[in-house]
């Protein structure tokens, strides 16, 4: 059973990059979607385009009332990250090594905690890439939808 946000009215999960957004496009591309919570993805959460590190990037979402979460064990190892802008094997490759990633305790536990919240209010995965398919949220995004199916 879902339960509706109180703020926004809406639940369920997301994805997004801040790829092309400044840090003022980025919070109105979150409000527009009724997003209750930002989880960020990264596995380092530091960033050289200014507001987008962990510190800053908490303190800007926090200030238009929208929660902020680092879930690091949900980070891509660096080593597998040219895969995801690789060619379709590539892709494929690169997803499936990030997939037994999240076979780790501490990731699947973070996994079952954001289904749970996904049920609850609107959440939006953060990572860099703009291009849901062409990031490790996406793989997040699956392994998320279906905890959610199996928790009911």
């Amino acid at each position: 059973m879902s339960v509706t946000d109180q703020f926004t009215g809406q639940t369920g999960l997301t994805g997004i990059g801040y790829q092309g957004h400044d840090l003022a496009s980025f919070l109105a591309q979150l409000s527009a979607d009724g997003v209750s919570l930002l989880v960020d993805v990264r596995l380092n959460p530091i960033s050289r385009k200014r507001g987008f590190s962990k510190r800053a990037l908490a303190e800007a979402v926090n200030s238009v009332g929208i929660g902020y979460e680092h879930a690091r064990p949900l980070g891509n190892p660096k080593e597998n990250r040219a895969g995801f802008g690789g060619d379709p094997l590539e892709l494929r490759d690169a997803r499936q090594r990030f997939s037994e990633e999240l076979d780790a305790p501490a990731a699947r536990e973070w996994l079952s905690t954001i289904a749970g919240w996904a049920t609850e209010r609107k959440v939006a995965l953060l990572c860099f890439e703009a291009e849901q398919e062409r990031c490790h949220r996406d793989v997040v995004a699956d392994a998320i939808a279906a905890e959610v199916h199996r928790l009911g």
